[in-house]
């Protein structure tokens, strides 16, 4: 049976179907690189270290989205937003929205509501609320880390 711990993994080996551990059981901690414990000689014969293990973080975020709040906005294109694809984007370019900068322009006016700009984006474009939740959320992540 695997017991993980915070940041280190360890193997515990039972040699009975007994719960909880008695003396008949023991634990055998991973040299970093191994999947499996060593055979019981190598176990004895030096020095064993946890191993490290980097938790996985699972985000929430696209990479799109991460790119785009990450850095200046400059002269991008509205498709660098995120939830706005090429479809989307030609529409708002028909539109005069070009460029991300004038769909955070609309975004400001207004008044950074997440709300009101979703269901403008929507009317504007044709998108679906995952999608204009998404470039909203884009939108207000990269004002509140450069404005």
């Amino acid at each position: 049976m695997r017991l993980v711990f915070p940041g280190f993994r360890i193997k515990r080996l039972l040699s009975e179907t007994t719960f909880p551990p008695g003396p008949q059981s023991s634990a055998v901690f991973l040299r970093s690189g191994e999947s499996e414990p060593p055979p019981a000689a190598a176990r004895e014969a030096g020095p064993v270290h946890l191993q490290q293990v980097q938790p996985s973080r699972m985000s929430n975020t696209s990479q799109k989205h991460r790119d785009f709040v990450g850095e200046p906005m400059g002269d991008k294109p509205v498709t660098a937003l995120a939830g706005i694809g090429e479809i989307l984007g030609k529409k708002l370019e028909h539109q005069g929205f070009d460029k991300a900068y004038v769909v955070l322009g609309q975004f400001l006016l207004l008044k950074k509501d997440g709300e009101m700009f979703t269901e403008w984006l929507k009317d504007a474009s044709g998108a679906n609320s995952r999608q204009a939740g998404l470039c909203a959320l884009c939108l207000k992540e990269w004002c509140d880390a450069f404005l």
